[in-house]
């Protein structure tokens, strides 16, 4: 088995030159909310662990310190009611999106095997499928895929990227009981799970409702075939610092282990450390929740006033926007070129499948001050 051959798949933020330079010329200059890169400082408990581990001349572990994946499994504990997980299971990644895009690859997945991801989706999901030679199926409905023995992998992205859908635990338990049947892995995204907006999935306590594929409503006590990805990125300010971890069934992550042992895919030790100060500090994450809480609560009535709906985005970064007149059949292209001349900068929701065609992806991660300049200019538009 080799990789394929992805040379010839267009990156889709490098397809938005003209939409970019429409909103770079605007006399105010450009906001932008589209790919949603944390721009708020990363918290200084954190730059303070980095730099203290910064002496560090020996290789570090692949399978992460000790110290680290007891620090992950207190946290499933405390923060999304997960408790007595495995440390065994739990593994630190190179930021999350090297783990969605290699985990068909290193799972050994090949031609003939079937990788199912929801059908708007990060497209990271079918890059990794069609990187091991696998086939994408987007399929929101499990009983598309229920049944099926060449279904290896299916990915669940809790909440979603970019839609903020959130999956409760009636239909968590019928993925896991769907992919057992055939005996096909399952494997949770849920970067966005500590940014939670509304009920039931936002918590009155600052600790969000929700719920995880190892939740044990879900699995019934058993973590078999079952992972969870995660990433500190944006509810930390850590995206330079590719921060992330994966955790679960503790015979996959020992596979995990010993196939990156072999290609060194290693989290640097500084970057341990940090990770799990983050992961201890539960008072900078509420403080950048509600940094996010302030932009969306200005954002969300702004664009409803310049004649757009938003659909789900109960959790997570972005609002899942679409006109609010039934009768604009406006692509996503259409709409980013709206956006585009009044300055503004967003994702095209085809990026995210087909399904996605209608919409485009607003993010709040920029600065108080650009998202004022954004809400003026779709209010006065």
């Amino acid at each position: 088995m080799g990789f394929a051959d992805l040379r010839d798949l267009p990156y889709p933020w490098d397809t938005l030159g003209d939409v970019r330079a429409t909103a770079a010329a605007h006399p105010g200059g450009m906001v932008d909310l589209s790919v949603g890169t944390p721009v708020d400082p990363t918290p200084r408990v954190v730059q303070d662990a980095l730099t203290a581990a910064a002496d560090a001349p020996g290789y570090p572990t692949t399978h992460g310190t000790a110290a680290l994946r007891e620090t992950v499994v207190d946290w499933f504990a405390r923060r999304r009611g997960v408790p007595g997980l495995d440390p065994d299971g739990v593994m630190p990644t190179v930021g999350s999106k090297e783990l969605v895009g290699l985990l068909p690859s290193l799972l050994r997945l090949g031609p003939g095997d079937v990788v199912v991801h929801p059908e708007i989706a990060y497209p990271t999901y079918d890059v990794g499928a069609r990187l091991a030679g696998a086939t994408a199926l987007p399929a929101d409905d499990v009983a598309t895929w229920a049944g099926r023995e060449d279904v290896r992998l299916v990915w669940v992205n809790s909440p979603s990227n970019p839609t903020g859908a959130v999956a409760d635990v009636e239909h968590l338990r019928a993925v896991v009981a769907a992919a057992r049947e055939t005996g096909a892995v399952v494997v949770s995204d849920e970067c966005y799970a500590e940014l939670a907006w509304d009920e039931p999935w936002a918590g009155a306590d600052g600790v969000g409702r929700v719920p995880s594929l190892l939740d044990p409503r879900v699995t019934d006590g058993s973590l078999d075939g079952l992972l969870v990805a995660y990433s500190v990125s944006k509810q930390s300010n850590l995206a330079g610092y590719r921060a992330a971890f994966v955790a679960g069934d503790p015979r996959l992550v020992a596979d995990l282990v010993s196939t990156r042992k072999h290609l060194g895919m290693i989290m640097p030790a500084p970057v341990q450390a940090a990770l799990r100060v983050a992961l201890s500090d539960d008072a900078h994450v509420d403080a950048q929740r509600e940094r996010y809480r302030r932009r969306r609560d200005a954002l969300l009535p702004a664009l409803h006033q310049g004649g757009f709906a938003v659909d789900h985005s109960a959790a997570g970064l972005y609002l899942w926007t679409r006109p609010a007149d039934a009768a604009d059949a406006a692509t996503s292209r259409d709409l980013a070129r709206r956006f585009a001349r009044l300055g503004i900068l967003v994702g095209p929701g085809e990026f995210y499948g087909a399904a996605g065609a209608s919409h485009v992806r607003v993010a709040l991660t920029a600065s108080d001050q650009a998202v004022t300049d954004a809400v003026a200019r779709i209010t006065s538009s």
